[in-house]
């Protein structure tokens, strides 16, 4: 095991389309994808994608769908340590003019415990706060272990602040801002306080706003990307986590500036792509929208 991922599954139905209909009205959609879905499942994927195989704790139920996920994860060589559930969780999301509206159909009621895995190799965990007790259990073990500890913070959750105690890195939305009723700036403090090493807020078009181990703010603009090349931005900030999870996999000694900059071009090609899957990158890829935007060069496309 390289890495260990936690998180709630879904299966996305992304579809575009310029018309809702309603009543007995029919419409058919332009375009549309189904995939993988979920925070950290999605995460898992795209680190899979990019060259480092994770382990994933994930919900699975004994249904189609299920079997239809299994059968995503076995193309991707992600070994599954499945949780029950009675029924698979799906996601309807239509993107449009870069935002994205999303209709969840979820079963989280787990008919077993979570599954207790050895750890021997591990060198980083990623969860999204989905599963509470498997999150709190293994953010405790990798902290006491000296193994990296990686937060999505989406959305507030039951655990969520108990759970950061445990985190080295925890990215959060705005969303958890506007719940939590804070400026992105308080959460970086609130992030620093439950001794989190780095910590940041992931703002869409604007970028991230974040603090280094040394706790100095800083800020990365987003790529800017024309407007009419974005397509689906929904899974643009899990890809964005399972990049960043690979990068410092792949390279430990660099600096988070560098790991979230291979991450801000990995979600960059993301959003050109309707769906999780077509969006996931690879190594190429990356490298492909870093010399668009001739990231890494002495001087800086926003200098």
């Amino acid at each position: 095991m390289q890495a260990l991922f936690i998180g709630q599954t879904y299966i996305d139905v992304t579809f575009i389309t310029d018309h809702m209909p309603t009543g007995d009205e029919k419409h058919v959609a332009s375009a549309y994808a189904v995939s993988f879905g979920g925070n950290a499942v999605t995460a898992a994927f795209c680190c899979a994608k990019l060259g480092i195989v994770p382990d994933l704790i994930a919900t699975v139920a004994n249904d189609w769908l299920g079997r239809m996920f299994q059968d995503m994860s076995a193309k991707y060589g992600i070994s599954i340590h499945p949780r029950k559930v009675n029924s698979s969780s799906l996601s309807f999301i239509m993107p449009k003019d870069g935002k994205r509206a999303i209709v969840r159909c979820r079963d989280d009621e787990h008919i077993h415990p979570f599954p207790l895995l050895n750890l021997k190799g591990c060198r980083a965990l990623h969860v999204d706060g989905h599963q509470s007790d498997a999150a709190i259990h293994y953010a405790k073990l990798c902290r006491e272990d000296g193994i990296l500890t990686s937060l999505d913070g989406g959305g507030l959750r039951t655990n969520t602040h108990e759970l950061l105690e445990f985190i080295d890195v925890a990215i959060v939305a705005e969303r958890l801002c506007e719940q939590m009723d804070l400026t992105p700036e308080k959460m970086l403090d609130y992030l620093k306080s439950r001794g989190c090493r780095v910590g940041g807020v992931t703002q869409g078009e604007r970028g991230l706003l974040w603090y280094d181990e040394a706790g100095a703010v800083r800020t990365m603009p987003a790529l800017p990307i024309p407007r009419e090349r974005v397509l689906d931005t929904n899974g643009a900030g899990d890809v964005f986590h399972g990049a960043y999870v690979y990068s410092y996999l792949s390279n430990p000694g660099k600096s988070w500036h560098d790991h979230f900059e291979f991450a801000r071009a990995a979600s960059t090609y993301k959003i050109q792509r309707l769906g999780n899957e077509a969006g996931l990158p690879t190594l190429a890829d990356i490298e492909a929208v870093k010399r668009e935007f001739q990231i890494g060069r002495k001087k800086e496309f926003w200098d």
